[in-house]
C-alpha cells in the first residue's frame, strides 16, 4: 500500500504533536524523577508504583533527549554532549538512511552507516559502548584496518586491468587526479587559520585522500592517522562518490572544447591472459621495492586480481566478489557508524571536512582533465580530455560519466573502456598516495 508525501509529513506532524503533549503532562515528574533512581530493590523494600515510574522515565529516551549531559575528553579537551545532540545525530542517521535508500546514493554503505548511525546515538542502549554490538565491530575489523584490506580484495576481484594494460599512459591520467590529494592537504593545513578548526598533519593528510574518490582507502588511512575524524571523512568520501554524475559534468564541460569532446580514441588492442596475470604480480613486486607503506593496500587488490585473473579457483573468486564482499560491507557500514557520535562529528571541524572534501574532488577531475590536454601536445594518438575525469578512482561511476558526455559530444563516440583505463590506475594511485602519507607522516 502506498502513502503519498502529503500523508507520511501529516503522519510526522502529528507524531510531533503527540510527544509535545506526552512531555507536557509528564513535565512535573521528569523534574522529579532528576533525583538519583534506585538501581536495585531490598526484599524489605516497599513497592512504589511512582518510584518505579520514576525510573521507567529516567531510562526513556525522551528524558535522554532533554536532560541527558555527558562530558568527555575530545582531541585533548573536554566536550559537553547534551541529550538534543544524539537527537540531532538520529536525526542524521535517517538522513543519512534517505539518501542511501530512496535517493539510491551509495546504498550498499549508506545505509549500513545510517542504521549504525541511529544504533550508536539511542540513549541508554550501549552499543556503541565498550563490549557493546557495534562497538566490538569497530575493533575487530576497522580499528584495525581489516575490513578496508577485505574490500580491496574483493575490488581486485572485481577489476579488469586490461584497459590500462593496453594503453598504459592513461595510468598518468589516474597519478593526475592525485594532485586532488596533494593539494587538498595544504589546503587542511591552511584551514588551521579559521577559528575553532584545527587539523594535525596526519589528520589533513587522512582529509585530503577524499579526492581521491576511493572510500575503502579513506577508511584505511583514517583508521591510522585520523580515527577520530573517520566518521566524517568517510561520510565525505562515500557522498561525493554517489555525487559524481554531479559534480563532474559541469568541470568537465568548463575545461574542454566541444571539439575535445569529440575526439576518437584507437580501439584497444587485446590483452592476453598471461600479461593480465603478470600484471598484479609485477605491480605488488614494484610496491615492496619502491613503497612497502603501501603493501597492504595494494597487496590485497593485487591478490584479488590475481585469483581472478588465474582461472582456476573459481569458487574463491566468486567469493571474493559476492559472498565475502557483501558480507565486510555490511560491517564496514555499520563499524563506521560507531564513530558518529554527537562529539565527534557535531565539531566545526566536520564543515572544513565536507567543504575541503569537495575541493578535493574538484581539483582532482579537473586535474585529471588538464593532464589529458597536455598530454595531446606531445603526442600523435590523442586522447579525449574526457577520460582524465575518471581518473579518480570512483570506479566504474566517472568511467560512465566520461563516456556519456561523450555521447552528448558525438552519439557514436563510446569512450566507456578507454576511461577504464585511468580508471582504475586512480584505485592503484590513491593507494600509493596513501601509502606515501603513512610512511612520511605515520606515526
Amino acid at each position: 500500500m502506498r502513502y503519498s508525501s502529503k500523508k507520511i509529513f501529516t503522519l510526522i506532524v502529528l507524531s510531533v504533536i503527540l510527544c509535545g503533549l506526552f512531555l507536557f503532562f509528564l513535565d512535573n515528574l521528569l523534574f522529579a524523577a532528576k533525583e538519583p533512581h534506585v538501581t536495585s530493590v531490598n526484599s524489605n523494600d516497599e513497592i512504589s508504583i511512582e518510584l518505579s515510574l520514576k525510573n521507567i522515565i529516567k531510562t526513556s529516551g525522551i528524558y535522554a533527549f532533554i536532560y541527558d549531559e555527558d562530558r568527555v575528553v575530545f582531541r585533548g579537551g573536554e566536550v559537553i554532549v547534551y541529550g538534543w545532540h544524539k537527537l540531532i545525530m538520529l536525526i542524521i542517521g535517517g538522513i543519512l538512511l534517505y539518501f542511501g535508500a530512496v535517493k539510491k546514493f551509495e546504498p550498499l554503505l549508506l545505509v549500513p552507516i545510517g542504521f549504525g548511525t541511529v544504533l550508536v546515538n539511542i540513549p541508554y542502549a550501549g552499543m556503541g559502548d565498550e563490549g557493546g554490538f557495534l562497538k566490538m565491530i569497530y575493533d575487530f575489523g576497522i580499528g584495525n584496518e581489516f575490513f578496508p584490506l577485505i574490500i580491496f580484495m574483493g575490488v581486485g576481484a572485481l577489476t579488469d586491468f586490461g584497459p590500462l594494460i593496453a594503453n598504459p599512459r592513461t595510468a598518468l591520467l589516474g597519478a593526475a587526479a592525485q594532485f586532488g590529494v596533494f593539494g587538498t592537504l595544504l589546503g587542511a593545513i591552511a584551514l588551521n587559520a579559521v577559528p575553532g578548526i584545527s587539523y594535525t598533519l596526519q589528520e589533513a593528510c587522512a582529509i585530503s585522500i577524499i579526492g581521491g574518490a576511493d572510500g575503502p582507502t579513506s577508511i584505511y588511512l583514517s583508521a591510522k592517522l585520523a580515527p577520530d575524524l573517520m566518521g566524517s571523512i568517510a561520510i565525505a568520501a562515500y557522498s561525493y562518490m554517489a555525487l559524481v554524475p554531479l559534480i563532474q559534468p559541469p568541470i568537465m564541460r568548463a575545461l574542454t572544447t566541444p571539439e575535445e569532446r569529440q575526439i576518437r580514441m584507437k580501439q584497444l588492442r587485446p590483452v592476453s591472459k598471461t600479461e593480465k596475470i603478470i600484471f598484479p604480480l609485477l605491480l605488488l613486486i614494484i610496491t615492496f621495492l619502491l613503497l612497502p607503506t603501501a603493501a597492504p593496500l595494494i597487496g590485497s587488490i593485487a591478490f584479488g586480481n590475481f585469483v581472478r585473473e588465474i582461472g582456476v579457483i573459481d569458487r574463491l573468486n566468486k567469493t571474493l566478489q559476492n559472498e565475502l564482499l557483501n558480507i565486510v560491507t555490511i560491517f564496514l557500514g555499520l563499524g563506521i557508524g560507531t564513530q558518529m557520535v554527537a562529539y565527534k562529528f557535531i565539531q566545526p571541524e566536520t564543515l572544513g571536512i565536507v567543504v575541503l572534501g569537495l575541493i578535493a574532488f574538484s581539483f582532482g577531475t579537473a586535474s585529471g582533465v588538464a593532464i589529458a590536454k597536455v598530454m595531446n601536445i606531445f603526442i600523435k594518438d590523442k586522447i579525449n580530455p574526457l577520460i582524465g575525469s575518471a581518473g579518480v578512482s570512483a570506479v566504474p561511476m566517472s568511467a560512465r560519466v566520461s563516456n556519456k558526455l561523450g555521447l552528448e559530444a558525438d552519439s557514436s563516440n563510446f569512450l566507456i573502456m578507454h576511461a577504464m583505463g585511468p580508471n582504475v590506475a586512480g584505485v592503484i594511485g590513491t593507494a600509493v598516495a596513501a601509502g606515501v602519507m603513512i610512511a612520511v607522516f605515520g606515526k
